[in-house]
């Protein structure tokens, strides 16, 4: 049997040492980083970069995407439904801070174009989970969960955690993880489900209950 790949996909400036993304993979045998110049968020760069990742495998790959790398998955997730098995989507970037040459800028003439025209608005080939929160300094949780619908996500929103980063504590994040496993057991039982059309109802959220959870989360 063929093993599923598992791409960690950090957002612009990367994801240090200390952060969640880089515990999350050292709990996943086999994962690997995709690496882009992360002082130059350009969108279709990076975009292009995860694509040609994906071309690669052998087998599909669930990507754990953060702030501008969801943006960038999303895309090259489009452009290789057949390579992606899932993407998890944690405090997405907002477009409108971006412009097709990275952060956006303000000049004389005003603010330069955003990406957000790039950013589709319809529902994704693919199944998504996207976790936001509810004090992201860089994106409001309203506008991230009109994204999540857009984009026929199943959204979770966390009670004050930040950008879901080192910053606001997010270091070694065991119910990321749990969500994470939970995600990919609903995807493959709906993928069963769809093939045999045996399994009934909706699976359950992921209960926080155990010692290890420092935050609550509820249903967006």
């Amino acid at each position: 049997m063929t093993k599923d790949h598992t791409l960690i996909i950090p957002g612009y400036r990367g994801s240090e040492d200390t952060h969640w993304q880089t515990w999350i993979e050292s709990q996943i045998p086999g994962s690997k980083r995709i690496h882009q110049i992360w002082e130059r968020p350009i969108l279709s760069n990076w975009a292009a970069n995860i694509s040609s990742t994906l071309t690669d495998l052998r087998s599909p790959a669930w990507l754990i995407a953060h702030s501008f790398g969801c943006l960038a998955s999303i895309l090259a997730a489009i452009e290789n439904p057949e390579k992606v098995l899932g993407l998890m989507l944690v405090a997405p970037a907002d477009p409108e801070r971006f412009d097709s040459l990275g952060v956006k800028s303000w000049n004389a003439h005003g603010a330069s174009e955003s990406i957000r025209g790039a950013i589709p608005t319809q529902s994704l080939p693919i199944p998504t989970l996207l976790i936001a929160s509810d004090n992201d300094p860089w994106m409001q949780a309203s506008k991230a969960r009109l994204w999540g619908e857009c984009w026929g996500s199943k959204v979770l929103t966390l009670k004050d955690a930040g950008h879901i980063n080192t910053a606001s504590g997010f270091g070694p994040w065991p119910d990321g993880l749990k969500l994470l496993k939970h995600f990919q057991s609903t995807v493959n039982a709906d993928r069963i489900k769809k093939e045999t059309s045996i399994f009934k109802g909706d699976s359950s959220l992921i209960p926080f209950n155990d010692k290890q959870s420092t935050f609550s989360c509820f249903t967006a």
